[in-house]
């Protein structure tokens, strides 16, 4: 009876640690699919927040130069640095030199718009039009960059998105300068909404091309 007892004790302490051995690995397992999901959503929430400061500070900036405040340099200065943060943002996925790229694209983006807004606010048309015509050849530039860095970034569709965010921004700055106030708002409630749909859209376009580097450890988990 005793080595009765005996075997069901040391057959039961086995079991036991077989449980205690599985209970980890099914932790793991839990830990690494929730890992690989919260890397593909930081990607998309960092998307966001770069490109909602690029509409946000240049939101500032049109306030700023439009009324003359002592603050429209300092503000030009932290809306440049924003188009350098985007450009370091793609250096991990397509290299330094692309990053540069896409940021001196960006920076043009910026120089040009500062022109289209003292232009306008100016009041001079021949000088505004220039302006607004490199705007949009600088927009055509963008896009190419873009769609020829991810396939999944189809020219066409990006520079329809690049032209729609040069018209919620050049409707801030008519609204701004004819005082119509609601106008103004909505001009830039659109482009903010606008702004982070397209920060989706290049979030997706990146885990899409490089779907190893958000679902390897899912893929290997799945396989066992």
């Amino acid at each position: 009876m005793r080595a009765y007892l005996s075997r069901i004790v040391i057959i039961a302490a086995a079991l036991l640690g077989l449980v205690f051995l599985v209970q980890p690995a099914a932790a793991h397992k839990q830990a690494a699919t929730t890992t690989s999901s919260a890397d593909a959503g930081d990607l998309k929430t960092a998307m966001r927040k770069l490109w909602e400061e690029h509409v946000t500070w240049t939101r500032n900036y049109i306030v700023s130069a439009l009324a003359g405040l002592d603050d429209a340099g300092a503000v030009a200065e932290r809306l440049l640095k924003n188009q350098d943060d985007i450009g370091a943002a793609i250096i991990p996925y397509y290299g330094e030199a692309a990053g540069k790229k896409l940021a001196q694209l960006l920076r043009d983006h910026i120089l040009i718009a500062a022109d289209v807004v003292a232009a306008a606010k100016a009041g001079n048309a021949e000088q505004l039009a220039s302006a607004q015509q490199k705007w949009r050849l600088n927009g055509e530039e963008i896009a190419a960059f873009l769609s020829g860095t991810n396939p999944h970034w189809g020219k066409e569709e990006t520079r329809s998105m690049l032209r729609q965010h040069l018209t919620f921004t050049t409707n801030e700055v008519v609204a701004r300068l004819k005082k119509d106030w609601a106008a103004d708002i909505k001009a830039y409630d659109d482009g903010h909404v606008h702004m982070l749909m397209f920060a989706d859209s290049l979030a997706d376009g990146i885990a899409r091309q490089f779907p190893a580097k958000f679902k390897r450890t899912v893929a290997t988990t799945q396989s066992h």
